[in-house]
């Protein structure tokens, strides 16, 4: 059932509302204002299909008050016809370059009135369908390349035969602090653009480049040797290179470039003593280290092809060492704040070895491994 349109007539003059409440009184809602002031406390509370606006009133004119609607999202969208006794080409010019779908002059007649306004709301809705087909389209294919990019980042993990949940438990775990670092303020001007869901999803992708580290590489029970682990070292860049390409056909930019991110720099360390750049401090970027924190927890906590998972108070206690060195020490405050809750992501998802950050690596280079070579 098609629901009644509401429309919003403001004008300074009481007969002219009054003509207009009863010419479209029986076919819409119609709100009547005698000003710009007590049109925008009305809009606090309701959005009108269209809106009626006379040009000259005391206060807020008409210009002044479709300037403010067209630089307000909730108000954008609304189609607004100006009302006026003006007939010069210069003052209607004006009002349509302002964002005026329609010029009516005063006396208008009711019929052309009616007319009028029964046009522009058809083409609102013949607009307004249009865009849900667009958006429900795009949602379409950027979901379709989601799946596909999501079976890339599985594939990837189930080459390890131990591999569990990594990937959701890396999502929810980058959400976690994500959260954090909002609730306290930490780097608002990078965070400010961020699609928080596409940021978290986009870090699927974080480890699609070790699909060109040899398994005999990623399921050795042994320490790495020097040339293993230069190959472990090359994924990031591989990674890199694989995202671009998908880049090339995909839709979802935004998506992948947060992913390209991910990718790049999230071994990377503080210090400077990471790869592949050797970046230091916030020459790296936000997401990498955030990856950072994330992807080592996980691998703390999770079994290994060479190792057993690490309890939660050593993994906490092996990030709050590595402040400074390892980890963006504003991150690790923000980590250790939502310390438990990545254990309760670990307990609910676990259910054995999962693959993650360096595999090898990350338990090496951070805990005194009793592996031997």
């Amino acid at each position: 059932m098609q629901t009644t349109k509401t429309i919003m007539m403001v004008d300074d003059s009481t007969s002219n509302l009054m003509i207009g409440r009863n010419t479209l009184g029986g076919l819409y809602n119609v709100f009547t204002l005698p000003s710009g002031e007590k049109l925008f406390a009305m809009l606090e509370r309701i959005l009108p299909d269209l809106i009626l606006l006379d040009v000259d009133m005391p206060g807020m004119t008409g210009y002044d008050v479709i300037r403010r609607l067209k630089g307000d999202p909730r108000t954008v969208g609304i189609p607004v016809i100006f009302l006026t006794g003006k007939d010069d080409l210069v003052s209607e010019l004006e009002g349509l370059t302002l964002g005026a779908v329609d010029y009516i002059t005063k006396p208008f007649s009711p019929p052309i009135l009616l007319k009028r306004v029964e046009n522009h709301l058809l083409l609102k809705r013949y607009h307004d369908n249009l865009l849900e087909m667009v958006a429900v389209k795009t949602r379409t294919i950027a979901g379709l390349q989601n799946a596909l990019l999501a079976t890339v980042a599985e594939v990837v993990e189930y080459r390890d035969p131990g591999s569990g949940r990594h990937i959701q438990r890396t999502q929810e775990y980058l959400r976690c602090l994500l959260d954090e670092i909002r609730r306290r303020g930490l780097y608002q001007a990078t965070v400010a653009g961020w699609d928080m869901d596409f940021v978290v999803h986009s870090a699927l992708l974080h480890d699609v480049g070790k699909i060109f580290v040899p398994e005999s590489i990623l399921l050795k029970p042994g320490r790495l040797d020097a040339e293993e682990f230069e190959r472990v070292k090359e994924h990031p860049r591989q990674g890199v290179a694989v995202i671009e390409r998908i880049a090339k056909t995909a839709a979802v930019r935004e998506f992948l470039a947060h992913a390209k991110i991910f990718a790049e720099s999230h071994h990377e360390r503080w210090d400077g003593s990471g790869y592949p750049a050797g970046l230091q401090g916030e020459e790296i970027p936000l997401q990498g280290r955030l990856m950072a924190i994330v992807d080592v927890y996980d691998a703390l906590v999770s079994e290994r092809p060479y190792k057993k998972g690490y309890p939660q108070d050593v993994a906490v206690e092996i990030i709050r060492t590595g402040s400074g060195s390892h980890f963006d020490p504003l991150l690790v405050e923000a980590f250790l704040a939502k310390a438990d809750d990545f254990a309760r992501i670990a307990q609910g998802e676990v259910m054995s070895g999962c693959f993650g950050e360096d595999g090898k690596t990350v338990a090496e280079s951070t805990v005194k491994s009793t592996k031997t070579a």
